[in-house]
């Protein structure tokens, strides 16, 4: 696809739950090719929601979703293909290796790749190559959010989504964690990060976005998020959020 092609959208994007929550309203999002979009939000703002929406997990109530020109909920599969998803607790085989992770979901993602490639990309997300072989179930939350970046780098999709992926990083980790987003974005990639983590969304956003009660309230270009104090104006918008979504009035 051409330079800063839209490769995630959402149109009119909506999610009301079966106990009457509206977790995500009428949400209008473009992400392109070579950008990072920092979602922030309180927890029920509706940035989890919108993930899941996004990967086809969830069905909207109305609007649609596309990944790279391919409806989520016309043809998922296809859909799929074009994107990668790291949650904050990272879904691994645990009696697995690093390396039998790696190979096992490059595989599903119908990829091959050599031992060499494996190798490369464990060590470019920053595990070194004692922990290529040891079992999963003893990482700490941050080497499972390594391992999962890798997968995902395996994959190769053009966008890449990941939920609260800072949590678990001391900020030696933190800074190199940055590094790897900003090489992906120079590779074209389009990533949807959501995040409380202000310091870190401001260091590497292109654009930022606030979410509150299901609402993109707040969205900062680049030259805003410098010049703007981004702690004070995203506790000014959560201060208001005081409910874990809206609920609507079902009709009679």
């Amino acid at each position: 696809m051409p330079e800063n092609e839209i490769y995630i959208k959402m149109e009119n994007l909506s999610k009301v739950y079966e106990n009457q929550v509206l977790a995500v309203d009428n949400l209008n999002l473009d992400i392109r090719s070579g950008e990072i979009f920092c979602m922030l939000g309180a927890n029920g703002a509706g940035k989890t929601s919108t993930l899941m929406l996004i990967l086809g997990f969830s069905d909207p109530t109305g609007g649609r979703v596309e990944i790279c020109g391919v409806d989520v909920n016309k043809d998922p599969l296809k859909a799929k293909k074009n994107v990668a998803y790291v949650s904050e607790n990272v879904q691994l085989y645990g009696n697995f290796t690093a390396r039998q992770n790696l190979d096992f979901f490059t595989k599903l993602a119908g990829k091959t790749a050599t031992d060499e490639d494996y190798k490369k990309v464990l060590l470019r997300v920053g595990l070194s190559e004692l922990a290529h072989k040891r079992k999963v179930k003893g990482f700490s939350k941050g080497m499972r959010q390594r391992l999962g970046i890798a997968i995902a780098i395996m994959k190769d999709a053009k966008a890449i989504l990941l939920d609260e992926p800072t949590s678990g990083l001391d900020p030696k980790g933190g800074m190199e964690f940055l590094k790897l987003l900003d090489e992906l974005r120079a590779e074209g990639k389009a990533i949807l990060m959501t995040t409380h983590d202000i310091f870190r969304a401001k260091e590497i956003a292109d654009r930022v976005g606030i979410m509150s009660s299901g609402n993109l309230v707040r969205v900062l270009e680049k030259a805003e998020i410098d010049r703007e104090d981004l702690e004070k104006l995203y506790l000014e918008y959560i201060s208001q959020d005081m409910t874990h979504g809206k609920v609507i009035t079902k009709s009679k």
